[in-house]
């Protein structure tokens, strides 16, 4: 079983196999990240950390999340218009987001690229595969898939 140190033992060497000085902040920060797979944004971030860390700021999370993005150790999610999230999985997978409450899912990609043949010839930096709908829990409650404004809930997984 892992203990919460051993965890923050695991973000520090992380930060440290990626040339990152793994300060209290980006050793937090890169742990909730781990140990949340909730694709949080910057302010959820500091409201999440700003009881276990009293001199934390916003500025702080900020910095500490742009050197993560530079450094490839999160990646940004840009599914919601105005709000980015950041998730430490960096493998290959899309994410699903629920338009009545929010909350967001990885679900795995299979295909090597997901770029159609009409862009041969070009340079793909990226990709992202992002699908909007409602989650299960939702559907169970009567959405009607319509939902312009997102409730900052999460959906609890149905079974």
């Amino acid at each position: 079983m892992k203990t919460a140190e051993n965890t923050e033992k695991e973000a520090a060497a992380l930060l440290k196999d990626k040339k990152v000085r793994p300060s209290m902040i980006r050793v937090k920060v890169l742990k909730y990240l781990l140990d949340n797979r909730n694709h949080p944004t910057a302010d959820r971030l500091f409201s999440a950390l700003e009881n276990e860390i009293p001199t934390l700021s916003r500025t702080s999370i900020y910095n500490t999340l742009k050197t993560f993005l530079d450094e490839g150790i999160v990646s940004e999610i840009t599914i919601e218009d105005g709000n980015s999230r950041y998730d430490a999985f960096t493998g290959k997978h899309g994410h699903f987001i629920c338009e009545k409450c929010g909350s967001v899912c990885d679900f795995d990609v299979k295909c090597a690229t997901c770029a159609p043949e009409s862009l041969k010839g070009y340079k793909i930096n990226q990709e992202h595969v992002y699908l909007r709908g409602l989650c299960p829990n939702c559907i169970k409650s009567g959405g009607d898939g319509n939902e312009k404004n997102f409730r900052k809930k999460r959906c609890k997984k149905s079974s």
